[in-house]
Order: C-alpha cells, then structure tokens, then sequence
C-alpha cells in the first residue's frame, strides 16, 4: 500500500472514531512528530549565508525594497 492510500485508510479510520481521549491522543502525537521533525531537519546558518543575507538585507532597505511594519499591520487588521 503506497503513502496516499494509507493516509486515506488512515482518515477512514480516525473518522470513525467516537472517543474523545483517542482523538487527544493522536492530536498530541501528530503535534510531538511534526516538531520532532522541524527540528531534525533545522540547520543552522553559516556564517557567509548570514552575511549574505544582510548584505541583501541592506541592499534591498537603499534601494526601498521595504514595507514598514505599520503597513503589514494595517493590511492584517
């Protein structure tokens, strides 16, 4: 069984489910493996990468590459 008909055998299954703690549970679980796995696959930066990122960083604030937060404030309200 490939990934795509174990997920929709998956949901079948959890659809059917009627018990409130079970559905905890696996609300717990997915939230605990989808950190573990943001984690994991966390890298740290390097020390050129970072420069590079604020030497585009400054390039794009001179030549008015910005948006004020204000702005992004306004727009999300």
């Amino acid at each position: 069984m490939n990934i795509e008909a174990r997920k929709i055998s998956f949901i079948q299954e959890f659809l059917k489910i009627q018990n409130e703690d079970i559905i905890n549970s696996l609300e717990q679980i997915l939230k605990k493996r989808k950190l573990e796995s943001y984690d994991e696959n966390l890298k740290p930066m390097s020390t050129e990468q970072l420069n590079s990122e604020i030497d585009k960083a400054m390039e794009d604030s001179k030549n008015g590459r910005m948006t004020k937060a204000s702005e992004l404030k306004a727009k999300y309200k």
